[in-house]
């Protein structure tokens, strides 16, 4: 079977494509950097230097490489985020979500592909008073400026994928990404800033977390070329936590000291929004659907286990 991965050489699709590589897939990645081409070749997949926001080149590639499914890992997320920029930083990973992905299934459906399976969040969805969210709630299209416009992008991500005619749709709503690669390595951009005491627990530190694994995550991507109806899937460990709970295990496992504490208000005032209803009011996702239709077993169901892994 050959496949077309999108976003081959970011956090998610550089676990992924060795993953399918080993499965036995015919791999075609797409890299927009050049100098990522070698490393493609390396994990031995067939890489394709383009954007995904060229719809003209990326229709060429996707055809020319004749994929059975296509995947999209497209983001476009910095290394080191500033929640007061975080319109400005998530710009680009917007328009991926929207364009990209537009251009993605449409070139998918032109070359004759007949399943996409496509990244999303598990985080979007509206808040519930605490409740684990299950695929069919509601996402938060009535948010706060900026996140709002981030959530309308996931959403518009979500409605090209699985409602395309002729296209098994499978969007993966993956939580917060933790493991190689990602911000939470501990060579990442969020470990520093909790060695230095500078993430704090917000108010009560009542924000419910649903982490995974990159691994997982990319073990589920692998899981859905062929199995599960279309639609969307949570794809998240099995113990959503709180701020309070997961941050000093956190700090814990990078040998750090616990963090401090800080009040709503004085949070609100020096990093915005956004970073307050995550510390505060997101709730977490039910992984059942996953583990059910797509027979998917994360290798870390805990992140109390996975941070020190």
């Amino acid at each position: 079977m050959n496949v077309f991965v999108a976003g081959a050489t970011g956090a998610i699709g550089r676990r992924l494509v060795p993953m399918l590589v080993q499965a036995g897939y015919d791999v075609t990645g797409l890299t927009r950097t050049p100098s990522k081409a070698d490393l493609l070749r390396a994990m031995r997949a067939t890489p394709v230097v383009g954007d995904a926001l060229d719809g003209r080149a990326l229709r060429q590639a996707v055809v020319a490489a004749r994929p059975d499914v296509v995947v999209s890992q497209l983001t476009d997320i910095p290394q080191r985020l500033d929640p007061l920029k975080h319109d400005e930083q998530f710009l680009t990973t917007r328009r991926l979500w929207r364009e990209g992905t537009a251009n993605l299934v449409g070139a998918a459906v032109v070359a004759g592909a007949r399943r996409v399976v496509a990244q999303s969040l598990a985080f979007a969805y509206a808040p519930d008073h605490g409740r684990l969210h299950v695929e069919q709630d509601p996402l938060y299209l009535d948010a706060f400026e900026p996140w709002v416009r981030t959530v309308e992008a996931v959403a518009e991500l979500e409605r090209v994928v699985t409602g395309t005619p002729g296209i098994d749709g499978v969007v993966l709503r993956y939580g917060f990404l933790y493991g190689p690669g990602t911000t939470y390595a501990h060579d990442g951009h969020t470990a520093p800033l909790v060695r230095d005491g500078k993430l704090p627990i917000v108010g009560g530190g009542g924000g419910v977390w649903s982490f995974v694994h990159v691994d997982d995550a990319a073990s589920a991507a692998v899981l859905a070329l062929e199995r599960g109806e279309p639609g969307a899937y949570n794809v998240v460990d099995d113990e959503p936590a709180p701020a309070r709970d997961w941050l000093p295990a956190y700090a814990d496992a990078l040998g750090a000291d616990p963090p401090p504490h800080v009040t709503r208000d004085d949070a609100l005032a020096a990093v915005g929004p956004y970073v307050v209803y995550l510390a505060t009011q997101v709730d977490g996702a039910d992984n059942a659907r996953a583990r059910r239709e797509l027979g998917w077993r994360p290798a870390h169901p805990t992140w109390r286990t996975g941070f020190r892994a």
